[in-house]
C-alpha cells in the first residue's frame, strides 16, 4: 500500500478528515495491529466486549473502543506482545427483534417465514451490520487485530457451545426443571434479568378481605396485581406479629375461588406493609416461589404465555391479563370484599426490547447450578487476585455471588444457538456436541430442542473460546488468561462474573486480573440519552463533523471509572480546540527551528544537556515529571486523570508558556538557539508519544513530518520520566507569578497593551536565576529591555508606583500618572486578601493532625515551605499598603 503519511509541512490547521482513514489503513497495512513476536514480555491481552449485531453504534461503544484503545495503544509502546481480538454478538432476542420488526414491514412474522427462511434472513441482517460495526471501529482508531475477528455465531464459538453446555450436564452442573422465570409475552421467550427493565408505573393498592373458614373474622391482605390472586395457594403471615398470632394454622375462603388456603407463618413478611398479611402465589411471584418451596405449597398458574388467563382462573379464563385485573376487582366489589383502593407508585419490569410488562411464570427450562460455580470465583475477589477498577465494585460483585441463583439458559427463540439437546420419542433425551438425525444406540428418529441458549452463555466463555479453544491452539497456550476486561458496570453480574465462573470452570483460571468498569454517557443535564426525547449524540457524525480525536479525547479525559459521564457538545468542541492547539505548536516548531540541525539518534531527538537556559531545564522537568505522572496513571488505570494532566500541561506549560520562551531564545545567538529547538523537539517528541494513545490521528499526522526516529508513532518506545530540577521548577514559578502580576496590574491600572513600561526587580536569593531571564521578563510583560533592571537593595517605591509581591520578591512599576490610587489600593487589598486566605487554608491544614500523620513527608514540607513564601508575601503587601495610606 502507498504510505498516506503527510509528508509535506503541515497545513495551516488540522482537518481530520484528510488524514485519519489514510491513516488507519497504513497502520493496518503495516500490521501494526497484531501483536509483535517479543518473548521478553508477557503480552497485555484485552478481549473485546462484543458489541451486539442490532444497528449502529452508540456513544457507549465509542467509549468503550476509546478506553480500550488508550490501554492497547500505551502497552504496544512498552514493547508488550499486544492482542486486542475484536469481535461481535448475535444479541439473541435483541438480534431477532430488531429483525422481526423488519419484517413485519412486509406485513409479516416469523412464523410466515417459518425457521429456516427467518434464519436466512437473521444472516443476512448480521453479515450487514456486522461489516457496519467494523468501519465505525475504524472510523474511531479501534488498532485491534481484525484478522482474529469472531462472531459468537462463528463455528469455533457454536462448537464451543456445545463443549461447555455437555462438560457441565455431565458434571450435574445443567437441569431441566420447572423454576419461576420471568416471561414476556409479547416476545414469547424468558428473559435474563438484564432483558427486565424496571419502570415506576401509577398504579393502584387494592385491599381485599379474605374471609376465615368457620370464623366471622376478616384477613386483609393488599396487592398490586388482583388478577394473580386466583392462583392464590396461601396467606402469610410474620410468627411475631401478635395481630395474626390466633389464625396461624387456620384456613381461609379464597374469594371468587372458593376454595380453602391456609394461613401460614414466614419470617420474609414485612409486618410493616399493608396490612402485615400477604397472599402467596408460587407460580407468579418470585418471593411467593421461594415461600411456596419453603411450605411445600401448590403452584397454580393462571396465565398462559400468551398474556391471557387459562383454564385455572375460572370465569376469566381467556381474558387478557389486563381485562382481568378489571374484572376481578369489580368483582370482588360486587361480593363486598373490596375493602379500599389506593393510589400506588411502584416498580414494574418490562421487557428492555418491545415494553410489554413482564410475568413471572412457572415454566420448564433449562438451568445451570450455580453454587459450585460462585465459590471460587468469588474466592478470586476476596484473595484480591482479581481486581475491580474500582475497588467499590468488588463488593458489588461479592455480594451478588454470594446470594447467587440458578441461571436459566434457555431462551423460546429461533435466533442463537439452539440447545445441544436431542428427544426420543419417549420424552427422554441426549446430550451431544454434534448433530444428530438417530439416536446412536436405537437408531430410533430424535428431535433437537426448539429453544435457544441466552446469549450470555456464550459470551460467558468470550475469554477463551475467541482463542481458538476447545482446541490447544496457539493463541490459547499464548493469550490465556488475559490482562484486563473492561466494560459497563450494568453488566458486571450478567456478563462479567459469568466470564470469571466458566473461565475457572472450563480453563482451570481466571480469564484475566483485572475488571475496569465504565460508566454510561448521558447529556450535558444527566439525562441518559433517547432518541425519543431527542437527546442523542450520534458518534460516527460527531467524528465528521469535529474529528475522530476529539471524541475520543472528550470521553476519555472527562470520565472516571465506574462513573455516569455528561457529554455535551462543548466539551467535545473543547477537545478539537486542545487539538488545533497542539496542531499550531507543532507548526511553530517546524517553522521557528528550520534551518537549525536537530541531534538525533534512531528512537527520535537526543535529550539536550549544553547551553540550557533556566526556561529549558524547567520544560524538561516538566516532561519528566508529567511522564512519570501519566505512566503511573495509566498503569493504575485513571485514564481520565491521566488526559487531564496531559492536556492541562500540553496547552498551559508547553503552549502558553514554553514556546512564548522559545520565541525569545530562538532570537538569540547559534548557541541559545540550538539548545531551545533541541529542546523544542525533544519535549514536542515526548508530548507526541504521551498524547498518542488518547489522540492517534493528530500525533502521528504530526510525527510524520516532525520526527527525527526511524519508526512510526505507533510502534515508537513509550517514554521514561527522570528527576525534576527543582531549582529551575522554583524560578520559573516565580517568572509565571511575576509575569502574570506584571500583566494584571497593567491592566487594572489601564495601561495601553502595546505600551512598553519601566520595572525594577528585588530578588534577594534569585537575583541571577531572573537576571538570566531578563530577556524572556521584558518580552513577556511587555518591559522595555533597557529600563528593565534588578535592585541589590529593598527599593523604596514612589506612592503612584504600582508595587507586586511574588513571595520575598518585589516588583516595581513606575507608573507615574498612569495609575489611579484608588485602583492600587484595591488592587493590593485583593492580593492581600488572597494570600491571608492561602495562609489560613495552610494553616487548618497543618493544624490537623490526622492529615499531617497520614500525607506524604513531602506534601506536608511543600505546604509549610509555601506558608513562607505567602507569608512573605503578605508583609510586602501589608507594608505597600502601609505607605499608600
Amino acid at each position: 500500500m502507498t504510505d498516506t503519511r503527510p509528508n509535506a509541512p503541515l497545513a495551516s490547521s488540522f482537518v481530520p478528515g484528510d488524514v485519519e482513514a489514510n491513516l488507519y489503513e497504513y497502520w493496518d497495512s503495516k500490521g501494526y495491529f497484531a501483536p509483535n513476536d517479543r518473548t521478553d514480555r508477557d503480552p497485555f491481552v484485552v478481549i473485546m466486549p462484543p458489541p451486539n449485531v442490532t444497528g449502529e453504534l452508540h456513544l457507549g461503544h465509542a467509549l468503550f473502543v476509546t478506553i480500550e484503545d488508550i490501554m492497547v495503544r500505551y502497552h504496544r509502546m512498552l514493547g508488550d506482545p499486544t492482542l486486542w481480538l475484536p469481535g461481535a454478538d448475535h444479541a439473541g432476542i435483541g438480534g431477532q427483534w430488531v429483525v422481526e420488526k423488519e419484517i413485519a414491514k412486509e406485513g409479516l412474522t416469523r412464523h410466515d417465514l417459518g425457521r429456516d427462511a427467518f434464519l436466512e434472513r437473521m444472516w443476512q441482517y448480521m453479515d450487514l451490520y456486522r461489516g457496519r460495526i467494523r468501519e465505525q471501529m475504524r472510523i474511531f482508531g479501534a488498532s485491534c487485530d481484525w484478522s482474529r475477528f469472531t462472531f459468537t455465531m462463528d463455528e469455533g464459538p457454536s462448537r464451543a457451545v456445545r463443549r461447555m453446555f455437555k462438560h457441565l450436564y455431565d458434571k450435574g452442573l445443567i437441569y431441566r426443571g420447572e423454576r419461576l422465570i420471568s416471561w414476556c409475552p409479547r416476545c414469547n421467550t424468558v428473559l435474563s434479568d438484564l432483558e427486565v427493565v424496571h419502570r415506576d408505573v401509577k398504579g393502584h393498592l387494592w385491599h381485599i378481605a379474605y374471609p376465615i373458614e368457620g370464623s366471622d373474622e376478616q384477613i386483609i391482605v393488599a396487592t398490586t396485581r388482583p388478577e394473580t390472586m386466583l392462583g392464590d395457594t396461601a396467606v402469610a403471615v410474620h410468627p411475631n406479629d401478635a395481630r395474626y398470632q390466633h389464625l396461624i394454622g387456620k384456613h381461609i375462603r379464597l374469594p371468587i375461588m372458593d376454595r380453602l388456603i391456609p394461613i401460614i407463618a414466614d419470617d420474609a413478611v414485612d409486618s410493616s406493609f399493608g396490612s402485615g398479611a400477604v397472599k402467596v402465589t408460587p407460580a407468579h411471584d418470585p418471593n411467593d416461589f421461594e415461600m411456596g418451596k419453603r411450605h411445600h405449597l401448590p403452584s397454580i398458574t393462571v396465565m398462559t404465555f400468551t398474556g391471557e388467563m387459562n383454564e385455572n382462573a375460572g370465569a376469566f379464563q381467556g381474558q387478557k391479563i389486563a381485562d382481568a385485573r378489571i374484572n376481578v376487582v369489580q368483582q370482588l366489589e360486587a361480593d363486598g370484599l373490596l375493602i379500599k383502593t389506593e393510589n400506588h407508585n411502584h416498580s414494574v419490569g418490562h421487557c428492555e426490547r418491545c415494553g410489554t410488562v413482564v410475568e413471572p411464570m412457572i415454566s420448564l427450562q433449562w438451568f445451570v447450578r450455580m453454587e459450585e460455580l460462585a465459590k471460587p470465583a468469588a474466592d478470586l475477589a476476596r484473595t484480591g487476585e482479581l481486581q475491580f477498577v474500582p475497588d467499590r465494585f468488588k463488593g458489588v460483585y461479592l455480594n451478588w455471588m454470594e446470594n447467587i441463583r440458578d441461571w436459566c439458559i434457555s431462551r423460546q427463540l429461533w435466533w442463537g444457538h439452539r440447545i445441544p439437546v436431542w428427544y426420543r420419542a419417549d420424552g427422554t433425551y441426549i446430550v451431544s456436541e454434534v448433530d444428530l438425525e438417530v439416536d446412536p444406540e436405537t437408531g430410533e428418529p430424535v428431535h433437537q430442542d426448539t429453544d435457544v441458549l441466552d446469549t450470555w452463555f456464550s459470551s460467558g466463555q468470550w475469554p477463551f473460546s475467541t482463542l481458538g479453544w476447545p482446541d490447544e491452539t496457539d493463541d490459547l497456550k499464548r493469550f490465556y488468561p488475559g490482562s484486563v476486561m473492561e466494560t459497563g458496570y450494568e453488566i458486571l453480574f450478567l456478563w462479567v462474573a459469568r466470564m470469571v465462573f466458566l473461565g475457572i470452570e472450563m480453563m482451570g483460571e481466571k480469564p484475566y486480573h483485572t475488571v475496569y468498569l465504565h460508566g454510561t454517557v448521558r447529556d450535558a443535564e444527566g439525562a441518559k440519552m433517547s432518541k425519543t426525547k431527542g437527546n442523542v449524540l450520534e458518534p460516527t457524525a460527531l467524528a465528521d463533523e469535529y474529528g475522530s480525536d476529539a471524541v475520543r479525547f472528550a470521553l476519555a479525559s472527562h470520565g472516571s471509572p465506574g462513573v455516569d459521564m455528561k457529554l455535551s457538545l462543548p466539551l467535545i468542541e473543547a477537545s478539537r480546540n486542545f487539538i488545533n492547539k497542539l496542531w499550531n505548536a507543532s507548526r511553530f516548531a517546524l517553522t521557528a527551528t528550520d534551518g537549525i540541525t536537530i541531534a538525533s539518534e534512531p528512537g527520535g531527538p537526543i535529550r539536550p544537556a549544553a547551553d540550557l537556559s533556566i526556561a529549558d531545564r524547567w520544560i524538561l522537568s516538566r516532561i519528566d515529571s508529567v511522564t512519570s505522572d501519566v505512566t503511573r496513571l495509566l498503569e493504575t488505570h485513571q485514564y481520565g486523570e491521566a488526559g487531564r494532566q496531559l492536556r492541562d500541561f500540553t496547552w498551559s506549560e508547553f503552549c502558553d508558556w514554553y514556546i512564548e520562551l522559545a520565541k525569545v531564545r530562538l532570537r538569540g545567538d547559534g548557541a541559545e538557539r540550538q539548545a531551545t529547538a533541541q529542546t523544542l523537539h525533544y519535549t514536542l517528541d515526548r508530548i507526541l508519544r504521551l498524547l498518542h494513545p488518547y489522540i492517534p490521528f493528530v500525533t502521528e499526522a504530526i510525527w510524520g513530518v516532525f520526527s527525527t526516529g526511524e519508526t512510526d508513532l505507533i510502534v515508537s518506545e513509550w517514554p521514561t520520566g527522570g528527576p525534576r530540577d527543582a531549582d529551575a521548577e522554583a524560578t520559573m514559578d516565580a517568572l509565571f507569578e511575576i509575569v502574570t502580576r506584571i500583566r494584571n496590574a497593567r491592566s487594572e491600572s489601564n495601561v495601553e497593551p502595546g505600551r512598553w513600561i519601566a520595572a525594577s526587580i528585588y530578588a534577594p536569593n534569585r537575583t541571577d536565576q531572573l537576571q538570566s531571564l531578563s530577556g524572556e521578563i521584558a518580552a513577556l510583560g511587555r518591559i522595555a529591555s533597557d529600563q528593565l533592571t534588578f535592585l541589590t537593595a529593598a527599593p523604596v517605591p514612589d506612592k503612584q508606583d504600582a508595587v507586586i509581591a511574588v513571595g520575598d520578591i518585589t516588583v516595581i512599576l513606575p507608573l507615574a500618572g498612569m495609575v489611579d490610587l484608588d485602583a492600587e489600593k484595591n488592587r493590593l487589598e485583593k492580593e492581600l486578601g488572597t494570600a491571608q486566605s492561602e495562609i489560613e487554608r495552610i494553616d487548618r491544614q497543618l493544624g490537623n493532625e490526622n492529615f499531617v500523620t497520614k500525607a506524604p513527608e513531602k506534601v506536608v514540607n511543600d505546604l509549610r515551605s509555601r506558608r513562607e513564601v505567602v507569608a512573605e508575601q503578605v508583609a510586602v503587601l501589608q507594608n505597600r499598603l502601609g505607605e499608600l495610606a
